[in-house]
This record gives structure tokens, C-alpha cells and sequence, in this order.
């Protein structure tokens, strides 16, 4: 059962050191202006973590190599896929501790895509809605591809302007 399908619209690390992963990246594979959101917070209104309400909160770091989105995500605070994500991969070797975390897919029916994942026996391990609307996700266990995690996401209109500005480098 397909679950979600067309191309791959994202590549994310979890990082502990959010500001030496935007200078490795950069530095070494030529990738671009980074706009990073610092202290992004979801709350147990908007967010669960492994079926529970979640309350978290992460520094977020977005750039491009063409059209492909390169996400940093560093942890700040609360248990998240993120927190669990670092202590699985050992704490404190380097700013590298940490890894590729996820992979992106994009739909315009979140709620249809996380249905057919639960079809599928698959597991949703964190699920929520971004502050104001502008974005829904899920994140599906990747065992099954050799990755750790899955993100599906919904975007909306706003949420893919603000994408463009930051791919043609109008964001702040």
C-alpha cells in the first residue's frame, strides 16, 4: 500500500551544535544562506510524541541545494523523536553527534496519509500541527526504508511562499 508518493522534498540532521552543522554544510558542500528559527515550540495542543501530548522545543535551521530542503533541527528542550533521536547516537562526540535523521514527502491530505500508514502497521511516532496552521506533520518509523524516520507533511499556501523565499533567498 502506498502510503504517500512523489519525490523526496526533504533531508533533515538532528544536531546538538544547530550553528557548527549550518557552517559544516556550507563550508564543505557549498549549501547557501541558512535561516534558522530559533526556540520553535510545540506544545501538548498542537503535538504528540509516541501517542502521548508532547511539549517540546527546538532551534530549526532551513536551506537548499536546488529544490531539495536541508533542515537542521537541534533540540532545546522537552521529549521529542529529536531527544531520542541524540540519545541513540551517543551524546557529546562532536557537533556531528546526531546524524540524518529524516526524510520528507509532501501531501495535500495529511490525515489520509497517516490513515494508510496505520493500514500499513505502521508506527506514527510523532505527529503535530505547527503554531498558526501552517504546516501538519507525521512522522512514520522508517525502520522499513533503512532510515530512521519518515516526515509527512501539509503545507500550507503561506508555509510554501515562506519555503520559496528561503530557496531564492528572500527570507529573513
Amino acid at each position: 500500500m502506498t502510503i504517500v508518493s512523489g519525490p523526496v522534498v526533504q533531508l533533515c540532521w538532528v544536531v546538538d551544535d544547530i550553528e557548527a552543522a549550518e557552517g559544516f554544510h556550507s563550508e564543505h558542500f557549498g549549501v547557501g544562506k541558512w535561516t534558522r528559527m530559533p526556540d520553535v515550540r510545540f506544545g501538548p495542543e498542537e503535538a504528540t510524541y509516541r501517542g502521548a501530548p508532547a511539549d517540546f522545543t527546538a532551534h530549526v535551521s532551513l536551506a537548499y541545494a536546488g529544490d531539495l530542503q536541508l533542515e537542521l533541527i537541534q533540540p532545546v528542550s522537552g521529549e521529542s523523536i529529536y531527544t531520542e533521536f541524540l540519545d541513540r547516537t551517543g551524546a557529546g562526540r562532536s557537533w556531528s553527534h546526531g546524524g540524518l535523521h529524516h526524510l520528507c514527502f509532501e501531501t495535500d491530505d495529511l490525515a489520509a496519509a497517516v490513515e494508510r500508514a496505520h493500514a500499513a502497521g505502521l508506527e506514527i511516532v510523532q505527529q503535530g500541527v505547527m503554531a498558526g496552521g501552517l504546516m501538519s506533520f507525521a512522522y512514520v518509523d522508517g525502520a522499513r526504508w533503512g532510515a530512521p524516520y519518515v516526515e509527512i507533511v501539509e503545507l500550507t499556501d503561506d508555509m510554501r511562499a515562506f519555503f520559496a523565499a528561503i530557496r531564492t533567498g528572500r527570507a529573513g
